[in-house]
């Protein structure tokens, strides 16, 4: 039997599977999420031409298979040495791409210059699935206008393309529409984001743990016809499993789960766009959730060189001015500790899944301050799915699943 997890094809204590760089925090949107605190103007302390090209050294000295490196922002557009970066990254042989805002500067020559120097892929933001409630969540109008041109001009001249969207209580009623849309334009991935509360992104903006189970779960059915998975909600991993093991024994979700009215609300919503499409479900899902997780499989390097284990756990284990990143994320003791589910506490010490999910540790420390704790918004008693020979064998076959 064959997980539907997948991993890295290589030791990730070694080197991450992904890379993201905070090139700049300059920014032209105010989204009430941002975990960036983005402002219009530059930073001067971010590191200069010379230095980010430093840092581009040393991805490349990770060794093969490369590390996947994320130019991000603020809005990448902002940095003036864009695309003499993104030229030597692709001189160093890395794989490489880009997440722009949508504004003025995503347009066309920009995008076709991103492809020219080489990087391979975007990500786009969609927070709601119309003009008005996306523009009211990055808080400038016209946003949706240019993410929407960009994402299809992106698709038009070749470039990969994830589709990122923040669950709130905002747009949680509304994701079975954005759905609509991924279907309609194409994305290589559909990205749901699970609000940490860091930034601007508050508390009071999340919907509640079980709400989540229940996206979770719809996020599955939608993964029948388009390749979904989270960010910051890892124990999407463990219903993918469950789930996985239901539909091979044909048998109901509602009768295993006792879940919130939220998710039967977006399920029914999910089976009238793909009757109204015509489109067929796919046996298994689309595309499989990759186990990485903050500090393990995944690094994040400030704009001003500062190394953290994820963009949403400001807790540096160093500089890329002072140090290798490559020393860095392989001897740091909070990345080492973030590598043994033997130190994480609470139902994720005690989870099955931990294996395969580990839950947020970004999470875990923006509520309690400690990353190892348990993830405070995973609703799942340890030890409580039924079908414990099934999910023995799924998770066994997990070590030998490779990306």
């Amino acid at each position: 039997m064959h997980s539907p997890i997948r991993q890295p094809a290589y030791d990730v204590n070694t080197r991450p599977f992904m890379i993201i760089w905070e090139t700049t925090h300059a920014c032209d949107l105010a989204c009430r999420h941002c975990r960036a605190m983005a402002i219009a103007e530059h930073d001067p302390l971010s590191l200069n031409s010379e230095e980010a090209k430093r840092l581009l050294e040393q991805v490349e000295s990770f060794g093969k298979p490369r590390p996947i490196f994320i130019f991000t922002g603020g809005d990448p557009f902002k940095r003036a040495d864009l695309f003499e970066l993104l030229a030597y990254g692709n001189q160093l042989g890395l794989v490489m791409a880009v997440s722009p805002s949508g504004t003025p500067l995503l347009n066309e020559a920009n995008l076709r210059r991103v492809k020219e120097h080489g990087a391979k892929a975007i990500s786009l933001s969609i927070d709601g699935s119309t003009p008005e409630r996306h523009d009211d969540f990055r808080q400038v109008p016209g946003s949706f206008a240019l993410t929407t041109q960009g994402w299809q001009i992106a698709r038009k001249i070749g470039l990969k393309l994830q589709l990122n969207t923040t669950v709130t209580r905002y747009n949680l009623h509304d994701l079975p529409n954005i759905f609509r849309l991924v279907l309609e334009y194409g994305a290589m991935t559909w990205s749901a984001f699970f609000l940490v509360p860091t930034g601007r992104g508050k508390a009071e903006d999340e919907i509640s743990p079980a709400e989540y189970e229940g996206v979770m779960h719809f996020l599955y059915d939608c993964s029948k016809y388009v390749s979904a998975k989270t960010t910051e909600g890892h124990h999407y991993k463990r219903v993918v499993l469950q789930r996985t093991i239901l539909d091979e024994k044909g048998l109901a979700v509602e009768d295993y789960f006792d879940l919130h009215p939220i998710y039967f609300e977006l399920r029914e919503a999910l089976q009238k766009i793909v009757a109204e499409y015509n489109v067929q479900p796919k046996e298994t899902i689309v595309r499989t959730p990759m186990h990485i997780n903050a500090g393990n499989g995944f690094v994040f390097v400030s704009r001003r060189g500062d190394v953290f284990p994820s963009g949403f756990m400001p807790v540096s284990a160093g500089n890329v001015r002072d140090k290798s990143l490559v020393e860095i994320y392989r001897g740091a003791p909070l990345f080492q500790e973030l590598r043994n589910p033997d130190l994480l506490e609470g139902r994720c010490g005690l989870c099955e899944f931990v294996g395969v999910c580990g839950g947020s540790r970004s999470r875990a420390y923006a509520l309690t301050g400690n990353p190892l704790a348990e993830e405070p918004f995973c609703t799942y008693e340890p030890g409580s799915f039924p079908f414990e020979a099934e999910l023995a064998a799924l998770l066994n076959s997990h070590a030998g699943v490779v990306a």
